[in-house]
């Protein structure tokens, strides 16, 4: 049997899957109707990826996959062999620094409860990595995919602003 077909097991299904967390490449046998935050969470023990809606509303679970942002709860396991992941853990620096975006978050009174940051943060470091410039407007809209019942939302934008205008300011 090849490394990509399916393993028949009783009742179940499974697949090899060979993906790159945080840098790492990594194999882990998963259950094809497993989903990407089941799979990050109980393989790997990544818990920034967080469990909410489970229907890909609330944005908690946001991770980055070849460079994009996506709802891990809705992306199936399988769908990531070959795929470069990251999450919240792969933003640290190699003594554990914070990234600038998550210092900013800090700074900025953006974390309350905590439960929605990482996906929040995830969502920015896509739109800090395209190097583009947005309008307050526009971060609202790019970052309209995530629910937060304790920040009232403005310290969010005031933290991914900031970091913005910072990376563009020095490039």
């Amino acid at each position: 049997m090849s490394r990509n077909e399916s393993r028949a097991v009783p009742g179940k299904q499974y697949k090899l899957v060979t993906c790159t967390i945080n840098g790492k490449v990594v194999e882990s046998m998963v259950d094809v109707r497993a989903s990407l935050t089941d799979m990050l969470r109980n393989d790997y023990h990544l818990t920034s990826v967080k469990k909410g809606c489970e229907v890909g509303e609330c944005g908690a679970c946001n991770v980055m996959i070849d460079g994009e942002c996506y709802n891990s709860c809705i992306y199936l396991a399988v769908w990531a062999d070959g795929k470069d992941i990251r999450t919240l853990e792969g933003l640290m620096g190699p003594g554990g620094e914070l990234s600038d975006i998550q210092q900013a978050f800090i700074d900025e009174a953006a974390v309350q409860c905590g439960f929605c940051t990482p996906g929040f943060i995830m969502s920015a470091v896509e739109i800090l990595e395209s190097g583009r410039e947005y309008t307050r407007e526009e971060l609202k809209k790019q970052l309209s995919g995530h629910l937060c019942r304790c920040t009232g939302y403005e310290n969010i934008l005031n933290a991914v602003e900031k970091t913005m205008k910072k990376r563009l300011s020095s490039t």
